[in-house]
């Protein structure tokens, strides 16, 4: 049987399901650890022995979605109180997200922090005042936009919120085989970390650095030897100087041509 993988509404967490008969963009319930959640079928990715499974329950139900939305409106309520909570501790964190599970005996609060937190007290405070199991999660700066959304410098709705699943490991070299400034303004997200759209094209830059020549070096062209001034990858094409006569020549010639 198929599995099918699910995105859950309570986490950017993705589970898989034995289910071959479920299209993409269905909603869903699941049992997780014996927590009701709710999901989202879509496009299976590679599915490895490390994956996380649940159980398929049904498909979900009208009351299912209004429970759902009547669970955001509650987590919105306690992600108020518990920065409140959180800020009369003196705790040297961020409270980014509250989520419940379908039936809201599981509250999760996902934080960031820099440095390791005690949240005892806070999670005797929280306990005191919810009857529910209380889960402190503390994620990343990518996982907290993730979860919140935002605009990227590209002006569309930020990847990690958009489809992306899970986060590839993104290097500044994938920005210098671009020939991207390393500014942080430039090659940043929101959340603060190196955009997560470095890694889409790196692949076909990093083969173009191998096919290129380098800037100011000197190359033969069909015109003779002449100095490299810039290269264009996307057209495949390089630019190169010629002195003559105390003055300079600029042709640009693609790697076809320099090739013959």
């Amino acid at each position: 049987m198929q599995m099918i993988e699910v995105l859950l509404y309570s986490s950017p967490m993705s589970v898989f399901i034995n289910n071959d008969k479920i299209e993409p963009n269905t909603v869903v319930v699941v049992s997780l650890d014996g927590n009701l959640e709710l999901g989202i079928t879509k496009q299976p990715q590679k599915v490895n022995d490390n994956s996380i499974r649940a159980d398929f329950i049904r498909i979900a139900t009208t009351e299912d979605k209004k429970a759902n939305c009547e669970n955001c409106k509650y987590a919105r309520t306690l992600l108020a109180e518990i920065k409140k909570d959180a800020q009369k501790l003196n705790l040297d964190m961020k409270v980014g997200n509250i989520s419940t599970n379908l039936d809201r005996s599981k509250i999760i609060v996902n934080y960031t922090a820099e440095e390791r937190v005690d949240f005892r007290d806070l999670l005797r405070v929280l306990n005191s005042k919810y009857k529910a199991r209380i889960e402190m999660k503390q994620i990343g700066n990518r996982d907290e936009t993730k979860m919140i959304g935002a605009l990227g410098v590209c002006g569309r709705e930020t990847c990690c919120k958009a489809f992306l699943s899970d986060f590839d490991k993104i290097s500044v070299k994938m920005a210098k085989n671009q020939n991207i400034s390393p500014n942080p303004t430039k090659i940043n997200g929101m959340c603060g970390r190196l955009l997560c759209c470095l890694k889409y094209e790196d692949e076909y830059y990093a083969k173009m650095q191998e096919r290129m020549p380098k800037i100011n070096s000197m190359i033969k062209t069909p015109d003779g030897q002449g100095k490299v001034t810039s290269t264009d990858f996307l057209k495949e094409t390089v630019t190169v100087s010629f002195e003559k006569d105390e003055t300079t020549e600029i042709k640009i010639y693609t790697l076809e041509e320099l090739k013959r």
